[in-house]
């Protein structure tokens, strides 16, 4: 009971780090959450809400991290797949 006590902020920390990352790994690597993003993008581009310039940055930056989402997504498969 006591070690529970001394335990408890410890595993609470540990707890909101795991869920912070779970919603990072969300973020960024997420196929539908990019692709939302870059149709967000698209749509103020094309209401003049973004410059060229940054619309290309965000753009180039955006399909980056779906290559790599799909690229992980696909080792996770074939991870699945061999067993």
């Amino acid at each position: 009971m006591i070690h529970k006590l001394f335990t408890f902020p410890i595993d609470m920390i540990i707890n909101i780090g795991e869920h912070v990352k779970e919603e990072v790994d969300k973020e960024f690597y997420d196929l539908e959450t990019i692709q939302k993003k870059l149709i967000h993008l698209q749509m103020m581009y094309e209401l003049d809400e973004v410059s060229e310039e940054v619309y290309k940055k965000q753009e180039e930056e955006l399909l980056a991290r779906y290559e790599t989402a799909k690229k992980l997504e696909m080792e996770q498969w074939e991870e699945l797949t061999k067993r």
